[in-house]
Protein backbone atom coordinates (compact mmCIF):
# COMPACT_ATOMS: atom_id res chain seq x y z
CA UNK A 1 0.00 0.00 0.00
CA UNK A 2 2.50 2.26 0.89
CA UNK A 3 4.42 2.06 -2.77
CA UNK A 4 0.77 2.47 -3.93
CA UNK A 5 0.72 5.67 -1.86
CA UNK A 6 3.95 7.13 -3.09
CA UNK A 7 3.30 6.47 -6.91
CA UNK A 8 0.04 8.26 -6.68
CA UNK A 9 1.27 10.84 -4.73
CA UNK A 10 3.93 11.08 -7.87
CA UNK A 11 1.77 11.15 -10.02
CA UNK A 12 -0.05 14.48 -9.18
CA UNK A 13 3.81 16.14 -8.41
CA UNK A 14 3.98 15.18 -11.78
CA UNK A 15 1.01 16.47 -13.35
CA UNK A 16 0.49 13.47 -15.38
CA UNK A 17 -2.82 12.66 -13.57
CA UNK A 18 -5.38 12.22 -10.19
CA UNK A 19 -3.88 11.43 -6.55
CA UNK A 20 -5.16 7.75 -7.41
CA UNK A 21 -2.92 4.88 -8.27
CA UNK A 22 -3.21 0.53 -8.02
CA UNK A 23 -1.03 -2.09 -7.82
CA UNK A 24 -1.59 -6.17 -8.21
CA UNK A 25 0.18 -8.27 -6.52
CA UNK A 26 0.67 -11.90 -7.16
CA UNK A 27 2.81 -14.17 -5.07
CA UNK A 28 4.07 -11.38 -3.22
CA UNK A 29 5.54 -9.66 -6.66
CA UNK A 30 3.83 -6.68 -8.21
CA UNK A 31 3.22 -7.49 -11.67
CA UNK A 32 0.98 -4.69 -12.75
CA UNK A 33 0.53 -1.03 -11.69
CA UNK A 34 -1.62 1.63 -12.11
CA UNK A 35 -2.13 5.61 -11.83
CA UNK A 36 -5.43 7.97 -12.71
CA UNK A 37 -4.86 9.19 -16.16
CA UNK A 38 -8.25 10.53 -17.06
CA UNK A 39 -7.34 13.93 -17.98
CA UNK A 40 -4.13 13.83 -19.41
CA UNK A 41 -5.84 10.78 -21.44
CA UNK A 42 -9.14 12.25 -22.41
CA UNK A 43 -10.59 8.45 -21.22
CA UNK A 44 -12.79 8.56 -18.69
CA UNK A 45 -12.72 4.78 -17.92
CA UNK A 46 -8.54 5.32 -16.94
CA UNK A 47 -8.88 4.61 -13.36
CA UNK A 48 -6.08 3.50 -11.57
CA UNK A 49 -7.39 0.12 -11.04
CA UNK A 50 -8.58 -0.52 -14.51
CA UNK A 51 -5.00 0.50 -15.92
CA UNK A 52 -3.51 -2.19 -13.17
CA UNK A 53 -6.13 -4.50 -13.96
CA UNK A 54 -5.20 -4.05 -17.46
CA UNK A 55 -1.80 -4.60 -17.31
CA UNK A 56 -1.79 -7.27 -14.92
CA UNK A 57 -4.29 -9.42 -17.08
CA UNK A 58 -2.03 -8.43 -20.06
CA UNK A 59 0.93 -9.61 -18.08
CA UNK A 60 -1.01 -13.03 -16.85
CA UNK A 61 -2.12 -13.68 -19.84
CA UNK A 62 -5.62 -14.33 -18.50
CA UNK A 63 -9.16 -12.24 -18.87
CA UNK A 64 -9.27 -13.31 -14.69
CA UNK A 65 -6.30 -12.48 -11.97
CA UNK A 66 -6.67 -15.19 -9.72
CA UNK A 67 -4.76 -15.40 -6.61
CA UNK A 68 -3.52 -11.51 -7.29
CA UNK A 69 -3.81 -8.86 -4.70
CA UNK A 70 -5.17 -5.10 -5.98
CA UNK A 71 -4.07 -2.66 -3.50
CA UNK A 72 -5.44 0.84 -4.70
CA UNK A 73 -5.24 4.24 -2.34
CA UNK A 74 -8.70 4.71 -1.90
CA UNK A 75 -11.80 2.95 -2.16
CA UNK A 76 -12.66 1.91 -5.50
CA UNK A 77 -16.01 3.74 -7.40
CA UNK A 78 -18.67 1.95 -9.09
CA UNK A 79 -17.06 1.46 -12.54
CA UNK A 80 -13.47 -0.02 -11.09
CA UNK A 81 -15.68 -2.04 -8.05
CA UNK A 82 -17.48 -3.59 -11.15
CA UNK A 83 -13.98 -4.03 -13.06
CA UNK A 84 -12.60 -5.87 -10.39
CA UNK A 85 -15.63 -8.27 -9.53
CA UNK A 86 -15.22 -9.22 -13.36
CA UNK A 87 -11.52 -9.74 -12.71
CA UNK A 88 -12.09 -11.27 -9.88
CA UNK A 89 -8.77 -11.23 -7.76
CA UNK A 90 -8.36 -12.77 -4.46
CA UNK A 91 -8.84 -9.80 -2.06
CA UNK A 92 -8.76 -6.10 -2.69
CA UNK A 93 -7.27 -3.42 0.00
CA UNK A 94 -7.50 0.38 -0.14
CA UNK A 95 -6.45 3.30 2.03
CA UNK A 96 -8.79 5.96 2.04
CA UNK A 97 -12.78 5.93 1.74
CA UNK A 98 -15.05 6.91 -0.76
CA UNK A 99 -15.77 9.94 1.74
CA UNK A 100 -12.17 11.15 1.76
CA UNK A 101 -12.56 11.06 -2.04
CA UNK A 102 -15.72 13.23 -1.72
CA UNK A 103 -13.90 16.09 0.18
CA UNK A 104 -11.05 16.19 -1.96
CA UNK A 105 -13.68 16.73 -5.00
CA UNK A 106 -13.55 13.22 -6.37
CA UNK A 107 -17.75 12.54 -5.35
CA UNK A 108 -19.03 9.45 -6.62
CA UNK A 109 -22.35 9.28 -4.71
CA UNK A 110 -24.21 10.53 -7.32
CA UNK A 111 -23.46 7.37 -9.34
CA UNK A 112 -24.74 4.72 -6.79
CA UNK A 113 -27.97 7.35 -6.30
CA UNK A 114 -28.62 7.12 -9.70
CA UNK A 115 -28.13 3.27 -9.93
CA UNK A 116 -31.13 2.80 -7.97
CA UNK A 117 -33.54 4.87 -10.08
CA UNK A 118 -35.71 3.38 -13.12
CA UNK A 119 -33.27 3.47 -16.18
CA UNK A 120 -35.44 5.87 -18.03
CA UNK A 121 -35.45 8.56 -14.63
CA UNK A 122 -31.85 8.77 -14.68
CA UNK A 123 -29.65 11.83 -15.37
CA UNK A 124 -29.07 10.24 -17.98
CA UNK A 125 -31.76 8.03 -19.78
CA UNK A 126 -31.18 4.55 -20.92
CA UNK A 127 -33.16 3.35 -23.27
CA UNK A 128 -33.45 -0.58 -24.30
CA UNK A 129 -34.15 -0.27 -27.89
CA UNK A 130 -34.28 -3.68 -30.57
CA UNK A 131 -34.30 -5.98 -27.68
CA UNK A 132 -35.93 -9.00 -29.75
CA UNK A 133 -33.39 -8.22 -32.61
CA UNK A 134 -30.11 -8.17 -30.24
CA UNK A 135 -30.95 -11.37 -27.88
CA UNK A 136 -29.26 -12.59 -31.56
CA UNK A 137 -25.71 -11.78 -30.20
CA UNK A 138 -26.97 -14.10 -27.26
CA UNK A 139 -28.44 -16.75 -29.21
CA UNK A 140 -24.95 -16.74 -30.83
CA UNK A 141 -23.18 -17.51 -28.07
CA UNK A 142 -25.66 -20.01 -26.33
CA UNK A 143 -24.86 -22.25 -30.11
CA UNK A 144 -21.25 -21.57 -30.20
CA UNK A 145 -19.58 -25.02 -28.86
CA UNK A 146 -16.38 -23.65 -27.87
CA UNK A 147 -17.29 -20.50 -26.21
CA UNK A 148 -15.22 -19.43 -22.87
CA UNK A 149 -17.56 -18.81 -20.24
CA UNK A 150 -16.74 -15.79 -18.20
Amino acid sequence: MRQAIEIAVENVRSGHGGPFAALVVKDGRVIASGTNRVTTSNDPTAHAEIVAIRQACAELGSFQLEGCDLYATCEPCPMCLGAIYWARPARVFYGATAADAAQAGFDDAFIYRQLVLPAEQRSIPIVSLLREEALACFREWLAKPDRMPY
